[in-house]
């Protein structure tokens, strides 16, 4: 199987750092909306395509414009939130990566579905701040929910530290910040 994994586009949090952070629910800004609708190009969905989604407001966003028009299958899943990278003790999330609460993403979202079988606290709390241990085990339970699909391929539209665990875990190799990908960017992973 294989994941691939992309960036979300560029949000609003981003533009005035580090005050921006403090944003809540940060939404695409033209530039983000105008990098999501490039996907259609460079990576274009087809009906029946599984899309797994963080659930924070730019990605959901920058999911939606890129799968406009495409039957696939939508889901939302708490696992693949922002995360902080590298890991660090005593960390917090900020504001802009908090994640959006269901009533919202149902109202404006209604065609993604939350991933079923979860923990409520994992839905409020994300991975943000998860220690490598128990990002580990959560990791392993994740890549078997994207094995349930018996797809060749799953996207999963994520963010940059986020990204990076996900690498680092199933590649073993050692990545830094330097690692991380720019709004939209991919990488491919094959898990056997």
């Amino acid at each position: 199987m294989e994941l691939i994994f992309i960036r979300h586009g560029q949000g609003e949090h981003t533009l005035n750092l580090p005050e921006s952070l403090h944003m809540d629910n940060p939404s695409l800004t033209i530039q983000g909306r105008g990098q999501a609708k490039n996907l259609r190009s460079s990576l274009p969905l087809a009906a029946g395509d599984v899309l797994i989604v963080s659930p924070t407001f730019r990605t959901l966003q920058t999911a939606l414009i890129w799968s406009e028009n495409i039957e696939c299958n939508r889901w939302v899943h708490p696992m693949v939130a922002p995360r902080i990278f590298p890991t660090r003790l005593a960390a917090t999330t900020l504001p802009c990566d908090e994640l959006l609460d269901f009533e919202r993403l149902q109202d404006e979202f209604p065609t993604f579905a939350p991933a079923p079988n979860l923990t409520s606290s994992l839905w409020v709390t994300g991975i943000n701040v998860l220690c490598e241990d128990e990002f580990t085990l959560l990791a392993e339970e994740f890549i078997d929910f994207c094995r349930s699909f018996q797809r060749e391929r799953i996207y999963i539209v994520t963010h940059d530290g986020t990204i990076t665990s996900y690498r680092q875990q199933i590649s073993g190799q050692q990545l830094t910040r330097e690692d991380f990908l720019l709004e939209t960017e991919y990488f491919h992973l094959v898990v056997e």
